[in-house]
């Protein structure tokens, strides 16, 4: 088992990441005692719940299942997770555990913030991207549609407990989009992990060979876990956490115009991170070749790279204008100065902006 913490004073906690670790007792030693309630998904549940269910000591009423995908990441489920811990007469010193992907944790991390204002939560990552990014730092919501992620808190889970085991369940497709994540740390913070992934560790990855993928998920949590530690609530004024959002800004957009599902949140990322590399080259801030270093790796991956059919450089602007980093009036974006060092910022050609938005959309 490998070990890491995200430093926060008083809300520190610990990330146990390894393969095997959830049916270990000693990995939810410090749950014992504590009444626990598990939310989960339609496609986690047949696989990973079973074992948990003794361990754990779950009863058939302690465990809440929704539809799995995008679409249950919303108020209306919300709302049913909360009538179903109401029920339960949940009181403050309980525990939701969150089995599964990245909807499941923020979905689970949302009901968590607000119910009687604040219950501990655990993470229980299924995933590769939420293993590497959305089970850790804290960010909690639900999707409007208006925009991804608009309704929202920043609540902090007790521990996040990543079990390598559960990736070999993953179809290649989930697989990609977690990827998307990874390449996402290379891109904005480390230039030598980036070239260790264009080296082949991306493909040794995929194929989950070895000690990489223990190796990439602890790389990628130690990187966001040492920017959360800095700036754990992502200042307006620009802090160094809004850097983890290269790609989201275009990639919001893709996944609210196609009403959340259709794309998987890590292949709208891996198209936004190809668009902001190459607003980026268009800029002049990095050479075109090393924008197309970034693409060439995207497909590696096996991800998009292109916005779905119909999808135009307007409604790119339109749903962009909503995202939660415009400020001023004037939208932010996070951008490459070089390949492993981002920057959030208005200062772009909007001339230049336009010419991107309209190369991915294919028009002239």
């Amino acid at each position: 088992m490998r070990r890491l913490t995200v430093a926060l004073g008083e809300r520190a906690y610990e990330i146990q990441l390894g393969q095997g670790i959830s049916q270990q007792p000693e990995t939810w030693s410090a749950l014992r005692g504590r009444r626990l309630k598990l939310l989960t998904d339609s496609q986690v549940a047949p696989l990973h719940l079973p074992p948990l269910r003794p361990l754990l000591g779950l009863a058939d009423d302690d465990v809440m299942v929704v539809e799995a995908g995008e679409a249950s990441k919303t108020w209306a489920s919300a709302e049913r997770v909360l009538d179903w811990m109401l029920a339960q007469k949940l009181a403050r010193d309980a525990v939701l555990l969150a089995l599964g992907g990245g909807v499941i944790g923020d979905l689970a991390g949302f009901c968590a913030a607000i119910y009687q204002r604040g219950i501990d939560f655990v993470q229980v990552p299924t995933t590769l991207l939420a293993m590497v990014d959305s089970s850790v730092g804290g960010k909690t919501g639900v999707n409007h549609a208006r925009g991804k992620n608009l309704i929202g808190a920043f609540h902090q889970p007790r521990a996040v407990i990543a079990d390598l085991a559960t990736l070999r369940t993953l179809p290649p497709r989930e697989l990609a989009a977690g990827a998307a994540e990874v390449i996402k740390y290379g891109m904005l913070g480390d230039a030598t992990f980036f070239a260790e992934l264009e080296a082949g560790a991306l493909e040794a990855l995929l194929r989950l060979e070895g000690d990489t993928p223990a190796a990439v998920v602890a790389r990628c949590c130690a990187l966001k876990a040492g920017i959360v530690g800095l700036d754990e609530r992502e200042a307006v004024s620009g802090g160094p956490r809004a850097l983890l959002n290269l790609g989201h800004t275009f990639g919001h957009a893709v996944e609210t115009w196609t009403g959340y599902g259709a794309w998987l949140h890590g292949e709208a990322v891996g198209l936004g991170l190809a668009m902001a590399a190459d607003l980026s080259a268009r800029l002049g801030w990095i050479g075109a070749d090393q924008a197309q270093g970034c693409e060439r790796l995207l497909l590696r991956a096996g991800l998009p790279v292109r916005p779905p059919a119909g999808m135009t450089p307007a409604d790119f602007r339109r749903l962009m204008a909503g995202d939660k980093k415009v400020a001023g009036g004037r939208l932010r974006l996070v951008l490459l100065r070089a390949v492993g060092e981002a920057v959030l910022t208005a200062d772009f050609d909007d001339a230049a902006l336009e010419a991107t938005l309209r190369h991915y959309c294919g028009q002239p």
